[in-house]
């Protein structure tokens, strides 16, 4: 079904797998008279043909990177446009959509959320924006519809920022990365490596692109083949799958840790765009004759059956007919480990229950957003549900289409219809349902979804109330099919089911009679609209050569999501308030955290506005007079006092900037971990001015503990990769922080204490 390679392999024009060993070279040579090393081969792919078009200097190792546009939701928008004010924003100098399909629907908060997108519009017109308005289309596909181009390049504010289906390079960062664009700086970072993905074989009319991304992510998750690297879609089952199916593949690569996805394009590509009125954006894109990749996934698609993705993570994949023929057993092992996750002893995390006659009785389905919600997905649907009847009893079934073109598309073809006279509620165009937002389960009930994502504490959990919900991943068919059968959970393979598709008709008009395109108008008498809680960023101080850290959280769960960190869902309507939103920082997950981070922040306000540290946080006293029995020439004035975290592997999941910032605004200094889950959650912490320490091995302090850093931004400046720290008691016991790579601009920004500083100055 899915095969990894163990090392890398070279791709003969683009059909013929040779793996990486000491036969490779005479075999290549023997097929095609050539001589290529593997540094020229690697040369070959399209991502490394994309990358250094886009590159602004001469090395094609270190590269720094212009993007041809750029993407925000209304979460991220409104934080990224006051901090690229505060660090000298005149116009928006690449086109830059501001779309709102996060906030749309929530009614927490007031009038929040709708000041949010007047802010948003009046931005549009001050910078030369293009503005979004809410239910118009989620945020990813607007972008496929309107922004895409093959062999281009899109930075957006959102993880799932991804268009490689349509030849497009797409990366999903925090804000400040969007900061800098806008600004006119670069995105550097170490040329990636890039993996093939070989699709071979033709997927059966039951099994959707859900179902072959949920494969892909099982394999490749937890052994992280593919983290921080490109994986780049090529083979011959390409042809077998529709545009729109390809797209639901791509959008869920994020969900391998990848940083990013490219495919060859076809005439298929050619057809999308031709469909959508760009037929300039299409060109033929595929890897050179001789190609060398770092590893290589090999995907049979005929062998993949309907999937589903249990509690609480997309990697946690079976067969749904493996899930069924082995139902108890599998939700004991699944309960087991999903109370381990929780760790908390308030909430009865159950699925057994829920088997009734030997059935899995689930309470809802929901088709949606960047990755359900697409126009094939809803009218593969609608051929399962038509005729019939999801029942009057819990379950519940909602479908969100992606644009509103795609949902007039729907209309116009009847789908839309079937699927509501079949019970099934039809919305408009939403993220909710994949954050938290929108059709939030019951208490111990579970969801079935074709979303994005099923991480704990995100689908409206409040573990620390004692409520949670419980989703799990399939594909829309699988989920039309549940519906069919009232809720019992059941493969798309188990129903009568010929795929109609009726042609799809894009509509631009929908567009043009409601959004605001004013890319290049840039008019700066436009007075901006802020609603009461939008908030500048509070001022943040430079970091200080020595440094006292209190750890305020210690997290030791394999990985910690970015909405552990940092809630989504009710959080949402605060983003535009740093310090209303930062009171929710680890509110599920580590309740006490805020507290404890207001504690020590005291101290550090008083040392920057020149009065006794000690005075307005006594504890300090006793740890002051530990590090001067060993440091005696120690200066409390010039040593700045933070919180830390640590967490082992902290940062999966969104690319929200605020899952840094929070702890910033708080007075958090340093996050200290065995690894970072994603680039994008570590750029986070360093834009922010926090430093992203790495330690090996078991933690040598508690929670609790005082750290003392002596010489850390002299250690910074001076590029070096370890530095000692002092965990402070009754003796100063010894330890070593790391340090991974860093580039010149990202050590300037963590001394000048974050991103708005160092631009400022």
């Amino acid at each position: 079904m899915v095969k990894l390679y163990d090392g890398g392999a070279y791709l003969l024009n683009g059909t013929q797998i040779i793996a990486d060993d000491s036969n490779a070279e005479a075999v290549i040579k023997s097929q095609t008279g050539k001589t290529l090393s593997k540094t020229e081969a690697s040369k070959n792919t399209m991502a490394y043909s994309i990358l250094t078009g886009h590159n602004t200097i001469d090395s094609t190792d270190k590269l720094k990177i212009k993007f041809d546009a750029m993407a925000s939701h209304d979460i991220t928008y409104v934080g990224i446009v006051q901090t690229a004010r505060a660090s000298g924003l005149e116009k928006f100098p690449v086109p830059y959509v501001l779309t709102n399909c996060h906030n749309s629907l929530c009614a927490v908060g007031g009038t929040i959320n709708e000041d949010d997108h007047l802010f948003g519009l009046s931005c549009a017109k001050r910078y030369g924006g293009i503005y979004v308005p809410a239910h118009q289309a989620v945020i990813h596909q607007y972008m496929r519809e309107m922004m895409s181009g093959v062999g281009k390049m899109i930075l957006g504010s959102d993880s799932h920022t991804r268009y490689g289906a349509l030849g497009t390079m797409a990366i999903g960062e925090g804000g400040p990365e969007l900061v800098k664009q806008l600004l006119n700086k670069t995105y550097d970072i170490d040329r990636p490596q890039v993996v093939g993905v070989y699709l071979t074989g033709k997927p059966s009319p039951f099994v959707g692109p859900q179902d072959i991304a949920l494969a892909i992510i099982g394999a490749v998750f937890e052994n992280g083949y593919v983290k921080n690297k490109v994986m780049e879609f090529v083979g011959d089952g390409i042809a077998n799958l529709s545009t729109d199916y390809r797209n639901g593949i791509d959008v869920m690569t994020t969900e391998t840790t990848c940083l990013s996805s490219v495919w060859k394009t076809d005439d298929e590509v050619k057809a999308w765009y031709v469909t959508h009125g760009r037929l300039e954006d299409f060109k033929v894109q595929q890897p050179g004759d001789i190609t060398y990749y770092d590893g290589m996934i090999y995907v049979d698609m005929a062998q993949i059956k309907p999937m589903i993705a249990m509690p609480f993570h997309p990697s946690n994949i079976y067969t749904i007919d493996e899930l069924n023929g082995n139902l108890m057993d599998i939700l004991e092992e699944i309960e087991i480990s999903g109370a381990k996750q929780l760790d908390n002893d308030s909430i009865r995390f159950s699925l057994k229950d829920k088997v009734k006659n030997g059935r899995l009785q689930v309470e809802q389905g929901v088709i949606a957003g960047c990755a359900g919600g697409t126009y094939e997905n809803i009218c593969d649907a609608r051929d399962i549900l038509k005729g019939h009847s999801i029942g009057a009893d819990e379950f519940a079934l909602s479908v969100y289409p992606s644009s509103q073109p795609v949902f007039l598309s729907l209309v116009e073809n009847g789908s839309i219809a079937d699927i509501m006279v079949a019970g099934a509620t039809v919305r408009s165009a939403f993220c909710g349902p994949c954050f938290g937002a929108g059709d939030v389960p019951a208490n111990n009930c579970l969801s079935v979804r074709h979303s994005t994502r099923n991480f704990p504490n995100r689908e409206g959990s409040k573990i620390t109330s004692g409520q949670i919900a419980s989703v799990a991943l399939m594909d829309a068919r699988s989920i039309a099919a549940t519906a069919v059968n009232k809720g019992i959970l059941t493969a798309a393979s188990e129903v009568d089911f010929e795929p109609t598709r009726p042609q799809y008709f894009f509509k631009k008009d929908v567009y043009d009679n409601r959004c605001y395109y004013g890319f290049g108008k840039a008019d700066p008498s436009v007075e901006l609209k802020f609603g009461p809680n939008i908030v500048d960023w509070p001022s943040m101080s430079n970091l200080t050569n020595d440094i006292v850290l209190k750890v305020v959280s210690v997290i030791t769960d394999p990985v910690t999501t970015t909405d552990e960190l940092i809630p989504s869902g009710e959080t949402s309507s605060y983003r535009s308030n740093p310090l209303g939103l930062a009171e929710f920082t680890l509110s599920r997950k580590d309740p006490a955290y805020v507290g404890r981070a207001k504690e020590v922040q005291v101290a550090e306000k008083a040392r920057l506005a020149g009065n006794n540290p000690v005075e307005a946080y006594p504890q300090l006293e006793k740890i002051y007079n530990a590090i001067k029995s060993k440091f005696e020439n120690f200066n409390a004035e010039n040593t700045g006092v933070g919180s830390a975290i640590y967490a082992v592997k902290p940062g999966d999941g969104s690319a929200r900037e605020q899952a840094a910032s929070c702890q910033k605004v708080l007075g958090g200094w340093a996050n200290i971990a065995r690894e970072y889950a994603t680039k994008r959650y570590r750029s986070n912490l360093i834009n922010w001015g926090m430093l992203p320490f790495i330690l090996d091995g078991e933690i040598p302090f508690e929670n609790g503990d005082y750290i003392y850093v002596p010489n850390v931004a002299s250690a910074i400046a001076n590029k070096q990769s370890e530095m000692p720290a002092y965990i402070v008691g009754d003796t100063m016991k010894p330890f070593t922080l790391k340090m991974g790579d860093l580039t010149d601009d990202e050590r300037k920004i963590i001394l000048s204490g974050c991103l708005i500083n160092f631009y400022r100055a």
